[in-house]
């Protein structure tokens, strides 16, 4: 037993202060992201002032080009106002704030990330970020390549990516998994209960859990068919770092609930490109080539390093787990 916690406390330090310079690069997004819509030349020929009706998005529909006094800088200040509620939420709750979940490792060799949504969206975003990584370093061997679609415009591109985690979490783990796993494991019928478990599935009874791997295996799967079939979408080789990510994704909110897998799409999408496009504006070069700028490649080996250690210890937290059945992890 102390030994166990030993190990897991040595572990625990550098685990801790990678999850805090990530949650300070997280933080620090937040003012990026508004200077890069309202005060950069993201946009070329346009600005925040755009109407929101003219995004493609709206195309064949009603909506196109329709009159509303609505501009991309309104409906991103209203995007960025929630995910900084989330935010808050995240690091406050659902029990414990997030230094206190932080000083537990450190002190007692504790890994239960369950009390706060940050440490665990923390920890799984860098493993979604390392075995991404990792994939694309295989494929690449193979000659398979990841390629982006298209973008016209940079500055719609960052108001798309700051719209899509919203979406696609709802559409794909709200609708595709909270749905069908109320329907699987539920034993009430209450609107109240309902939402519970939409918001946090682990409010269900999931003691046979065959059914909820195979859910989120087979939603995750989706999610990268998606990611390559629908509209101007990435070449094939994004098709395996996507449903990854969707399986990861969909571990999270099944175990954390809705926040922390929000809250890690948001980082795949806002977080890292308000950086690639600060980057990209003080520099005066292409957004392709601000993901190759030496700052953007350092967050990368921060996220490999914090992916890796975060996969290590929980490994070491099992092995201890089933060494000393009545550790606490």
């Amino acid at each position: 037993m102390q030994n166990s916690n030993k190990v897991l406390q040595f572990l625990g330090i550098p685990y801790s202060a990678l999850l805090s310079v990530i949650f300070g690069l997280f933080l620090v997004s937040f003012p990026i992201g508004i200077y890069v819509v309202f005060e950069s030349e993201i946009g070329g020929d346009i600005n925040f002032e755009y109407p929101l009706t003219h995004l493609e998005m709206f195309h064949g529909t009603e909506l196109y080009r329709a009159p509303l006094d609505v501009n991309i800088g309104d409906a991103f200040v209203v995007l960025w106002s929630f995910y900084v509620v989330l935010f808050v939420i995240a690091t406050l709750g659902p029990k414990y704030g997030f230094l206190k979940s932080l000083s537990c490792i450190i002190s007692f060799g504790k890994y239960d990330d369950k009390p706060n949504y940050m440490i665990g969206a923390l920890k799984w975003f860098s493993i979604l970020i390392f075995i991404s990584i990792l994939i694309n370093f295989i494929q690449e061997r193979f000659d398979i390549l990841t390629t982006p679609p298209f973008v016209e415009n940079n500055l719609t591109q960052f108001f798309y990516v700051t719209l899509a985690p919203l979406l696609e979490e709802f559409g794909f783990r709200l609708i595709l998994i909270g749905i069908p796993l109320f329907a699987l494991y539920s034993n009430k019928s209450s609107v109240k209960y309902f939402i519970q478990c939409l918001w946090n599935p682990s409010n269900l009874d999931l003691e046979n859990p065959k059914k909820a791997i195979f859910l989120i295996i087979f939603v995750g799967v989706l999610f990268g068919f998606a990611h390559i079939a629908l509209g101007d979408s990435w070449s094939e080789g994004k098709f395996a770092q996507a449903a990854a990510s969707g399986i990861i994704l969909g571990w999270v909110y099944i175990r954390y609930g809705f926040v922390a897998a929000l809250l890690i799409h948001w980082a795949t999408n806002y977080f890292v490109f308000s950086y690639a496009n600060f980057i990209s504006q003080l520099n005066l070069i292409s957004i392709e080539d601000a993901f190759s700028h030496s700052l953007m490649s350092s967050l990368e080996l921060l996220f490999i390093v914090s992916g890796a250690l975060s996969i290590i210890i929980l490994f070491v937290s099992r092995f201890y787990s089933k060494k000393v059945p009545d550790l606490e992890i």
